[in-house]
């Protein structure tokens, strides 16, 4: 595996451990993610799905969630854990969520655990955004 970092590491753990506890009897793929947010506390959260698609949560939004219930307000780095060996990235409506709460520039490491890791940003992985400022936020 690609080299990750200390900080890195305790953010894989921690979208692992909540990967485990997703709810995803349809799909059967259990994503989780893990947040390091502005206060320095990481956030994590995992998908939730629902008979009544398209009702159910992805990792990334219940991240946020636990985060701005927890008291942070910034996504510094986030760390996307999923299976298989292709790094499992965002879907575009977590990476307009996302951007709600991070910068372009904000880092994201997506893995499917058999696999290597993306390093990537939100720049990257969603260009020319839009994002609160443009509402004068």
């Amino acid at each position: 595996m690609a080299t990750l970092s200390p900080q890195d590491k305790t953010l894989l753990d921690a979208a692992e451990a909540v990967r485990a506890l997703a709810y995803a009897p349809y799909s059967n793929f259990h994503v989780g993610a893990a947040i390091l947010a502005d206060d320095g506390n990481i956030y994590s959260g995992c998908n939730v799905e629902n008979a009544a698609y398209p009702v159910g949560n992805c990792a990334e939004p219940s991240a946020i969630a636990a985060m701005l219930a927890g008291g942070g307000r910034r996504i510094e780095k986030i760390f996307v854990t999923g299976p298989g060996t292709t790094p499992v990235t965002p879907c575009g409506g977590c990476r307009q969520r996302i951007r709600e709460f991070a910068s372009e520039t904000t880092p994201i490491i997506c893995l499917g655990v058999e696999g290597e890791p993306l390093f990537t940003t939100l720049g990257e992985l969603l260009p020319h955004s839009f994002g609160p400022e443009f509402l004068g936020r």
